[in-house]
């Protein structure tokens, strides 16, 4: 909608995640090197716990996009199955074709087998499953035995989980202890700081195509760094409103006023820098909103 206003090529804070966007901060680069290091040793689970909205699902598909070609992935995004479904998920990602003539013994089998014709082949096996807080107590205990598929040297699967700290507080209970001992190597993804979050604006702005002056201020970082207390998922929502707001009203940069009423008009924003008369800020920002949609259909219609 604002794009043309601003002379951007693309939309700079969508929520999909977008490789293409993807910037080189400490946390994630660092989770990137530990998935790597991690993936080398051949062998136990990987977890990457982080909060909703820090880069998982971003981290995961940088992950897939660039590792080497001797690697085999099975990719499972909605990990939320019995470990029925799970095996045949598994299967599936391994190339095997679906029959409702086998049952799970069998299965199990038939994925030992392919694991060891890929491994032949000089493939190493990983199983990445993304938002794995999702897994129920009796699939995980199926993942686990997943990986007791072996040969006399070595693991024939590696596991890599992305899950939100959820995952974490299930693993410290005593049932869990057989998977949690299995789990060799582990990074928490932090909030971004004021800085980073300075940098990650400028240069999804950059990536997106803009090339003016810089659209917000410093002072407007700070601000969007607090209120989205550095979470990736709320920058991005608070830019893009505050870009919304200002295209609204015409402006070429973005004003205090127009960052003040996209955090008034987000409800996870953080309270602290809420107005106290939130619910005028609210009627403010549907007004603008309202403008700036009426001034994107009016041009659209020119």
């Amino acid at each position: 909608m604002y794009r043309q206003h601003f002379g951007m090529a693309q939309t700079p804070f969508s929520l999909t995640p977008n490789t293409e966007f993807f910037f080189g901060l400490a946390p994630h680069v660092e989770a990137l090197q530990v998935l790597q290091t991690a993936l080398q040793t051949g062998e136990g689970f990987i977890k990457v716990i982080g909060e909703v909205g820090t880069g998982k699902t971003l981290i995961c598909r940088k992950l897939l996009n660039d590792i080497p070609a001797r690697f085999h992935c099975a990719y499972l995004p909605n990990p939320y199955l019995t470990p029925a479904e799970l095996r045949w998920a598994v299967a599936l990602e391994l190339g095997l074709k679906y029959s409702a003539n086998i049952d799970q013994q069998q299965l199990t089998s038939l994925i030992q087998q392919q694991l060891i014709a890929l491994s032949a082949h000089g493939h190493s096996i990983i199983l990445v499953l993304d938002e794995a807080q999702a897994l129920p107590d009796d699939s995980l205990e199926a993942l686990r035995l997943f990986t007791n598929l072996e040969t006399e040297s070595r693991k024939l699967l590696q596991v890599v989980l992305f899950a939100q700290p959820e995952l974490d507080e299930r693993l410290s209970l005593k049932q869990f202890r057989q998977l949690r001992q299995r789990i060799t190597f582990s990074y928490r993804l932090r909030p971004l700081t004021i800085d980073e979050t300075a940098a990650y604006l400028t240069h999804r702005l950059h990536i997106a195509g803009y090339q003016g002056t810089a659209l917000f201020s410093p002072s407007g970082c700070r601000r969007i760094a607090k209120a989205a207390r550095g979470i990736p998922r709320l920058i991005n929502i608070l830019s893009h409103k505050a870009l919304l707001l200002a295209f609204g009203e015409g402006a070429s940069q973005v004003q205090p006023r127009h960052i003040r009423a996209a955090i008034n008009d987000t409800e996870d924003a953080g309270s602290e820098l809420r107005s106290p008369r939130w619910w005028l800020a609210g009627v403010a920002t549907l007004s603008v909103l309202s403008i700036a949609v009426w001034s994107w259909l009016s041009g659209a219609l020119v």
